[in-house]
């Protein structure tokens, strides 16, 4: 995902060719052996714009210079110092103008060379940029900033060794000038050489301790490196000498989030957000971040703000959706994944996102079209397979579910989830052996897989085979001690076998083992068990599910919202409704879904 870092280090960190300080130096002193213009009143006004540059105020600095070159329109220095202002405010043409004056007066200006190239670079004229960075060199062959102003050039096109050559010249000639080292650093990272690039970084960080921006630099290599201990802390002295600096704040909350510290990493990103709101790419990283975390909500607003920064991007439309349908807004869903489709109507992954919204719907037909539209994108893909066999399946069309559920095992035989749904298709078919085989399968991909021990189980009882079933059903208990249907079926088998004291025993373990978690996280865990069982298309085990959550938390308003969606699916519209609108009482971000 972050490939693209190494090429955009500065892109990312937008910099001048030269500090603001440098420029100012450089700038605003005469150069050697030529004295400002003779005029008092110029001499004054120049010196007072010399100080509203250094303080930052370039709407006086220009104005003061602007005085100055009709006072003493013969001044060089007077045009270079207006080019300069010019140009830091976004004014490029004008600036090139007042550098050219400048050199018309003195030729051998050193500084309005090095100026009139950084402003030629920002117009994008790389060829002419070069020309008078060459001019700067052959006046002062001996200084670092005719070089590095070169180098600089260079690097934006395809002499990348000539630009590195030229940087390592100006880093030789003024080794004690950190601004150098980060700029040789940050070309050395477009270059893929993140360990050369971090020596000089770190380089630039001792000659200067408060440079924030090679902090920065260096702590992004260093979490390109997998460094992360030292990439946190130059990216936290960053961020110390820098409270504002966005993209501080942005790597580092990679670096938390690639420690395990999602909190300290949710944090720097709306930290980041806060500088600049309107830059999409935290954003969508904090959705991302916060679907981790659990807050469907939080990730589907952050997704927002991105649709709403660019509105023409598909997978903006697209993880939209995706957070959508975690939410359980189906019909929210569909709407962005139409969007995304408008913007690409050929991505066979925006039109699959779309037939599993219709899934969630129970618009079965609207999800097998757009399903089977994908596939003809994508032949080979084993999740829109799967996806199609499980939309046939819940529309009753079982032969045709289960040639799509084997052809995405074909595909990809290590998903535990296709082994699952195949398993429960070949079952609701009547076909027990090979049910047996699949689900077999699934536990042996994932051996944790309680819900697949728990239908191979039950499917083991029915064909009469009680002491494997009773094998599995323990599995399945050791899993999740709180698997209600488990501990039911279980019972049924033991009871079956003649052992009651068993079934009893079995019984009063359950009941035990409920003891030692809380009634949210027995809740809990059995809706996240229902929610398997229902996109699996078990609506009993998932009823079962979602009802025992019911009984072990009565104000569980998940629990409520998906038994809702499981009534919903079987036809049942009014008990549904009455399962949604319960849900909504207890947590509002729980919507019923619009038909």
């Amino acid at each position: 995902m972050d490939s693209h870092l190494r090429g955009a280090l500065l892109a990312l960190v937008p910099r001048p060719g030269v500090s603001l300080l440098l420029l100012l130096t450089i700038s605003l002193i005469p150069a050697r052996g030529q004295e400002p213009a003779k005029n008092s009143s110029a001499d004054t006004i120049y010196k007072q714009g010399i100080q509203s540059a250094q303080r930052g105020d370039l709407s006086a600095a220009r104005a003061a210079f602007e005085k100055v070159v009709k006072l003493a329109p013969a001044s060089p220095e007077g045009h270079s110092s207006l080019g300069w202002v010019l140009m830091s405010t976004g004014h490029a043409d004008d600036a090139i103008l007042q550098f050219r004056v400048a050199l018309k007066l003195k030729p051998d200006f050193l500084q309005a060379h090095i100026h009139l190239a950084n402003a030629l670079l920002a117009k994008g004229d790389r060829d002419q940029a070069a020309i008078e960075a060459r001019a700067a060199i052959k006046l002062a062959p001996n200084e670092a900033e005719p070089h590095r102003t070169l180098g600089k050039i260079l690097s934006h096109g395809p002499d990348r060794g000539e630009a590195l050559d030229e940087l390592r010249l100006a880093v030789k000639l003024a080794p004690q000038r950190s601004d150098l080292h980060d700029d040789l650093g940050s070309l050395l990272v477009q270059d893929s050489r993140l360990d050369d690039a971090a020596a000089q970084f770190a380089e630039a960080v001792r000659l200067q301790p408060d440079a924030s921006l090679a902090h920065l630099h260096l702590g992004v290599v260093r979490w390109q490196q997998h460094s992360l201990e030292l990439a946190e802390q130059s990216l936290r002295r960053a961020v110390e000498l820098v409270p504002a600096s966005a993209p501080a704040h942005d790597y580092l909350s990679r670096v938390l989030a690639g420690q395990g510290d999602r909190e300290g990493a949710i944090q720097e990103l709306q930290s980041a957000i806060k500088l600049q709101p309107d830059f999409p790419d935290p954003w969508t990283r904090l959705g991302a971040a916060l679907q981790r975390q659990g807050d469907g909500e939080g990730a589907v607003a952050a997704y927002r703000r991105v649709v709403e920064l660019q509105p023409d991007n598909a997978d903006a439309h697209n993880n939209l959706g995706l957070a959508l349908i975690e939410a359980g807004d189906a019909p929210g869903s569909i709407v962005e994944f139409q969007a995304a489709l408008r913007i690409k109507p050929e991505d066979p992954d925006y039109r699959g996102n779309l037939g599993i919204g219709y899934l969630q719907k129970s618009d079965f037909n609207a999800a097998i079209k757009e399903l089977q539209s994908a596939l003809k994108a994508a032949p080979g893909d084993a999740t829109l397979h799967y996806n199609l066999g499980l939309a046939l399946k819940l529309s009753d069309q079982l032969p045709q579910a289960i040639a799509e559920l084997q052809e995405a095992s074909k595909l990809d035989p290590k998903q535990a989830d296709v082994q699952y749904t195949l398993g429960v298709t070949l079952w609701q078919k009547g076909d027990f052996a090979p049910a047996v085989e699949a689900l077999r399968s699934a536990t042996k991909i994932r051996p944790d897989y309680a819900e697949a021990f728990y239908t191979l189980g039950t499917v083991l009882k029915q064909q009469g085979d009680l002491v494997n079933a009773a094998a599995a059903l323990r599995e399945a208990l050791r899993l999740q001690p709180d698997f209600a249907g488990a501990h039911t079926t279980l019972s049924a088998a033991l009871r079956q076998q003649g052992d009651i004291t068993g079934a009893s025993a079995e019984s009063k373990l359950g009941a035990e083992l409920a003891k030692n978690v809380t009634a949210l996280q027995a809740a809990t865990f059995s809706t996240n068990s229902g929610r398997r069982l229902l996109n699996a298309g078990d609506l009993e085990g998932a009823l079962a599910q979602f009802r025992a959550a019911i009984q072990q938390q009565a104000t569980y308003a998940a629990a409520h919202f998906y038994l809702g969606q499981t009534l919903s699916r079987k036809g049942q519209s009014k008990e549904a409704n009455y399962e949604f609108q319960k849900a909504a009482e207890l947590d509002p971000r729980f919507k019923a879904p619009n038909n």
